[in-house]
């Protein structure tokens, strides 16, 4: 199964731990908002309140390229605090594990 796969079924059934186990130890999520960098255990506590929030939604989920380097996805998402984002995601792999995440988003009216 591809990273991609691991990645979908996990969000989809909503299973953090099983999205924190795609995590490398080193993992590192630049965030785009503020162009500032998070660790996994940083990390952890949002995705963990996103995943578990009935009002998170993802949409168009596709995987636009993956090999055993990196994984590039887009998907239109709702948060939990009712904002939507077309979502580009890029996934630096090391060891079948995400290292490093970066995203850029566009507001969705």
């Amino acid at each position: 199964m591809s990273i991609y796969e691991k990645l979908k079924k996990a969000s989809d059934n909503k299973d953090a731990d099983a999205y924190l186990d795609m995590l490398h130890d080193d993992f590192v999520f630049l965030r785009h908002q503020t162009n500032t960098e998070v660790t996994k255990s940083e990390w952890e506590p949002t995705l963990k309140a996103m995943m578990s929030s009935d009002a998170l939604e993802i949409a168009d989920d596709r995987c636009i390229y993956e090999n055993e380097e990196i994984l590039v996805m887009h998907q239109v998402m709702t948060f939990p605090d009712g904002s939507r984002e077309a979502v580009m995601i890029v996934d630096r792999l090391k060891d079948g594990k995400i290292i490093r995440t970066e995203t850029g988003a566009t507001p969705i009216q």
